[in-house]
């Protein structure tokens, strides 16, 4: 199990391990290569986030993918993107600068052009992407339908009394 020429070695109590061990028998942590240069720990939260960037993502104009009802919504669409590499950016929606409630009201999240496909993609499977096309009439359009079709009716059987009383005064 041990020795000195050993290639991995567990990162944790340093015990050497063969190729073909993969967990420390001692403290079930994954081994590493011996030789390997250890990973840098980041240096502040935003260091941290910087590094799970993928940079083919970071290019292009800001685009909007998605909408939250407050910041915490727009936060956890924010980091589920980030998770994949896409970095991304909050924006309060337009009409909604209400300084007295700084966490409510809807946000915008905006990514780089380059990497609004892959956003589109991660928000579809959360089932969190905006609806594709023109949004539906809906129930509203088809009532100012009916409403328009009561008023013109109306004023339409109005003017033929009107008429026909004239033509019988006549």
């Amino acid at each position: 199990m041990t020795g000195s020429g050993e290639p991995l070695a567990c990162p944790s109590c340093a015990l050497r391990y063969s190729l073909e061990e993969r967990f420390c028998s001692a403290c079930k942590m994954p081994l590493v290569y011996v030789g390997a240069d250890p990973v840098e720990a980041p240096r502040s939260e935003a260091h941290g986030r910087a590094r799970k960037i993928n940079p083919l993502y970071a290019e292009g104009d800001l685009v909007r993918v998605a909408g939250g009802r407050n910041q915490a919504e727009a936060e956890l669409i924010q980091g589920m993107l980030l998770e994949e590499g896409v970095p991304s950016l909050l924006r309060r929606s337009a009409g909604f600068d209400v300084p007295d409630f700084l966490a409510a009201g809807p946000r915008d999240v905006l990514v780089p052009q380059s990497g609004s496909q892959a956003a589109h993609d991660v928000l579809l499977e959360a089932d969190m992407a905006p609806q594709e096309g023109p949004p539906d009439a809906g129930p509203g359009a088809a009532h100012a339908a009916r409403l328009l079709a009561a008023i013109l009716g109306g004023g339409l059987l109005t003017a033929l009394v009107t008429w026909g009383l004239l033509e019988l005064g006549r």
